[in-house]
């Protein structure tokens, strides 16, 4: 008995002194944001487009404070500042509306050139994963496939995104138990709630009823992804299809996507297309210049 309440002692001196020494580690960006990283961004980022200029500065402190504070390490590929700037994002689209949000729980992002087993193995058979939050070992890290990164934001109608799916198990997993239920985003009385909603919803799957990827019914944390991924690709539809399970997801991540959708578009910059930067130059002569080096 003494020897376990000697143990539980430990581990919360341990844990407390975690938690200090990661809040005077963590890196605030000090310069700023890069025009390159800008023109990413426009380029790339549907949500980023259909935000406000305000809120485009918050966006891009939020990706330069991600970067500053989790590396992305390629593995058997190379990393180019796109693939950076698209995971960034893929981190910082759900927690957007909550300005303090830090990802406490992830150092390092192992990016890999397609699907890998569950040896990490990227080549031989049975490579079937496209994404996964390391456990054990593997604890502070994620691994992604850098074809499926690039592919959830290309397609923005398929209701899939692996990359922000994966955040999506990390937001879950931060409360000790990665279960489905986001308490650190959720009041403790929107939990029943949220778990009834989640077996009808499931239910539905099971029975043929339901246009949300089956991979939802597999399991609670695999649905509250799907539908995740889901409420930001296709917020309207869910919002149309699912309106109890589209409110439930306005209220998690306090973001109302329908009002965001009309300005989620693609923006192709020509050479000779004013300058999104603003400074009354063509891109060709302005920030274009950096982005071609």
């Amino acid at each position: 008995m003494h020897l376990l309440l000697i143990l539980v002692i430990l581990l919360g001196i341990y844990f407390a002194f975690k938690t200090i020494w990661t809040k005077n580690s963590w890196k605030t960006p000090k310069k700023l944001f890069p025009k390159d990283w800008r023109i990413i961004l426009i380029q790339n980022i549907q949500f980023y487009n259909a935000l406000t200029k305000e809120e485009q500065k918050h966006f891009e402190f939020k990706i330069q404070e991600f970067l500053l504070n989790c590396r992305v390490t390629g593995i058997k590929t190379e990393v180019t500042l796109t693939d950076k700037i698209l995971i960034a994002s893929s981190a910082i689209i759900p927690i957007f509306a909550f300005k303090n949000w830090t990802y406490s729980n992830l150092q390092e992002v192992l990016l890999y050139p397609n699907r890998f087993n569950e040896k990490f193995e990227t080549a031989g058979s049975e490579r079937q994963i496209l994404g996964m939050v390391g456990t054990g070992y593997m604890n502070g890290k994620m691994i992604l496939s850098k074809k499926a990164l690039h592919l959830g934001f290309l397609n923005s109608s398929d209701k899939k995104n692996t990359a922000i799916h994966e955040f999506i198990h990390l937001i879950d997993k931060m409360d000790g138990s990665t279960d489905g239920i986001p308490h650190n985003l959720t009041d403790k009385q929107f939990t029943i709630p949220w778990l009834e909603l989640i077996q009808r919803k499931m239910d539905e799957i099971h029975n043929d009823k339901s246009d949300i990827n089956p991979y939802g019914g597999t399991s609670r944390k695999e649905f509250f992804a799907v539908v995740s991924e889901y409420f930001f690709e296709r917020p309207q539809l869910l919002a149309r299809k699912h309106p109890e399970l589209y409110e439930a997801l306005e209220s998690i991540f306090n973001q109302k996507m329908t009002h965001k959708k009309s300005g989620m578009t693609s923006i192709k910059l020509s050479r000779n297309s004013p300058c999104p930067c603003n400074s009354g130059l063509k891109f060709k002569k302005c920030c274009g210049k950096i982005h071609h080096k």
